[in-house]
This record gives structure tokens, C-alpha cells and sequence, in this order.
């Protein structure tokens, strides 16, 4: 994609803050390193896994456009987070932010792609829910959309 198809996606303001970040690091107006490409992402608060950004290094080296089309894809992306939050919000009728261990489950085995009971057990596991405390839905959130950490690939 050209740079100005992509940059239909941004305000000018973040273009800007993107090609500033992009032109620190880039060397001859490309970014040819995963390293590279991992401290700008991070450093413009997206949390790209180490697959993904093997996948975007497929051709060695990121122009410009390329990365504002990565960083479309992120943003994208990771706005489904807000997304499920604003769900567990209209749910949360008392504005208490919190569902109960029922609810939960209950919702993650029954609605949508039905997660299997094992499966379910497995999330609270490692998000730390425990069946008789009310679950804080933000932080839950967080949890289960945070990016698997660098260390287990």
C-alpha cells in the first residue's frame, strides 16, 4: 500500500509522532532488524507478538508505508479490547465493575466461540479468579488480551 492510502487511518498528529519514532531508528529511510522494529512499536504503545513481527520482517526490511499498515493493523486490533470492556460495562448495570465467577463463566462457555470448560478453567487460572470472588472486569480484561510474553517462543 502507498503511504497515502495509509494514511487515511491517522490523524496528522499521529502520522507525525509515527514517522518521528520510525526516523529515529530507521537506517536509509528502512527498518531491517526484528529489534529495531520491536523497541518503535513498543515505544508507540502497541504490543505486537514476536510472531507477528517475524511475519512483518518477511522481506528484511520496512519502509514508511509499510509500518503505517502494520501499525493500522495494531490499532485495529488492539481497539478490541475497548471493545470487550465496553460490553462488560453495559452489562454491569450497578457500575460496580465487577461479574461474578458464575457470570463469567458462564458467558465465556455459553456466548460467542464457547470456550469448553477446560478451556475456561485454564483463563481464570492464569488470570488468577477465584470461584468465590467477584471478578474485576478491567482487570481481567487486561490479562486476557495483553500479549503472551517474549519468553515463551
Amino acid at each position: 500500500m502507498t503511504l497515502i492510502a495509509e494514511a487515511r487511518y491517522f490523524k496528522e498528529q499521529d502520522i507525525a509522532e509515527f514517522r518521528d519514532c520510525f526516523s529515529l531508528y530507521a537506517r536509509n529511510e528502512y527498518v531491517d532488524s526484528l529489534e529495531t522494529l520491536t523497541v518503535i512499536m513498543r515505544s508507540l504503545r502497541t504490543s505486537p507478538t514476536p510472531p507477528e513481527l517475524k511475519l512483518y520482517m518477511k522481506n528484511g526490511k520496512i519502509s514508511f508505508a509499510d509500518f503505517l499498515e502494520i501499525m493500522h493493523i495494531h490499532t485495529v486490533k488492539e481497539k478490541s479490547s475497548k471493545d470487550i470492556q465496553a460490553a462488560f460495562k453495559a452489562a454491569d448495570t450497578r457500575g460496580r465493575g465487577v461479574i461474578s465467577y458464575k457470570e463469567l463463566h458462564h458467558i465465556l462457555s455459553g456466548w460467542g466461540e464457547k470456550l469448553s470448560p477446560k478451556e475456561v478453567e485454564q483463563i481464570f487460572r492464569e488470570a488468577n479468579i477465584k470461584p468465590n470472588a467477584p471478578v474485576k472486569y478491567e482487570e481481567f480484561i487486561k490479562v486476557v488480551t495483553s500479549p503472551v510474553p517474549d519468553y515463551y517462543y
